[in-house]
């Protein structure tokens, strides 16, 4: 009975289809991160090309050089603090959807009408909306920054974000991760600006104008974006060209997808000098 058995299990295994072998991608080896593994753009070369002539043309805006990771010169001057890591996170939060001014004027509002992070934990919702309020969103960014106080008080016992200064790039996204209302660009933002680490955030300006030069293949959503210019930058290169393209985004309608935008400025000259870098997306 038992030899009858086993006789029939090997019949069936026998009719069973051969499983097709599994193709590994070798370029994905070591780069799983990368979502356009054939799409060998931007190279290096043209990173450090566009970094340079963008910062011919506009410089390191003030407002975002303090940021770059510099040595002061004279090492008798005591450089100034760094910004908090929870006021950097609240401030890029207050940043989507809106323009820098509006921006600035929200988290301005907010740290005057709550003097520390313990007020604006302890208080109702609809105040602290009302202190955002210029800056548009005043209900979602609100509830999002209640949030990140609960999860901070929970979590961690204190308000206060320091702690990530100590973690790595992908321990600093696991851990932010964890936050409501906090997504990918908010985290990439925290991360270059506020812990200095080598990371590229891809907010609308950088995006259509990575489409317009092919940096990305034309399918590309944001998401892919980041993950693809991520591994495609050198790091010593990231910091500045995005400043750079950032900038150059929001004065210039030439480089972009969305010519018909009539809230954009124009640059000063009359043709954008990345369109000398376009090329045909994949």
């Amino acid at each position: 009975m038992e030899k009858k058995r086993k006789r029939k299990q090997q019949v069936e295994r026998a009719k069973e289809p051969t499983p097709k072998p599994v193709r590994v991608d070798p370029t994905r080896i070591g780069n799983v991160k990368d979502p356009f593994p054939f799409h060998f753009r931007p190279t290096p070369e043209e990173c450090e090309a566009v970094r340079d002539t963008l910062l011919a043309l506009h410089g390191i805006p003030p407002e975002l050089a303090k940021y770059r990771k510099l040595q002061p010169l004279d090492e008798t001057v005591q450089p100034e603090p760094p910004e908090p890591v929870l006021d950097g996170l609240v401030r890029t939060v207050l940043s989507q959807n809106t323009t820098d001014a509006n921006s600035q004027k929200a988290f301005a509002s907010l740290k005057s009408s709550f003097p520390t992070w313990e007020h604006v934990f302890g208080a109702e919702s609809k105040d602290v909306e009302n202190a955002i309020r210029c800056g548009g969103l005043a209900p979602t960014k609100a509830s999002c920054i209640k949030n990140v106080l609960r999860c901070l008080r929970e979590r961690r016992g204190q308000l206060c974000m320091e702690y990530l200064r100590d973690l790595s790039v992908d321990e600093v996204k696991a851990e932010l991760s964890l936050f409501k209302g906090i997504g990918p660009k908010t985290v990439a933002c925290v991360l270059m600006f506020n812990l200095q680490q080598d990371d590229f955030p891809v907010d609308t300006h950088i995006f259509e104008i990575a489409k317009t030069m092919g940096w990305v293949p034309a399918v590309a959503d944001r998401n892919k974006s980041y993950l693809h210019l991520n591994q495609r930058i050198p790091n010593e290169l990231k910091f500045d060209l995005n400043c750079l393209m950032f900038t150059h985004g929001k004065l210039c309608r030439k480089c972009s997808s969305k010519k018909g935008n009539q809230q954009r400025k124009k640059c000063d000259d009359n043709s954008c000098p990345l369109l000398n870098y376009c090329k045909e997306s994949d």
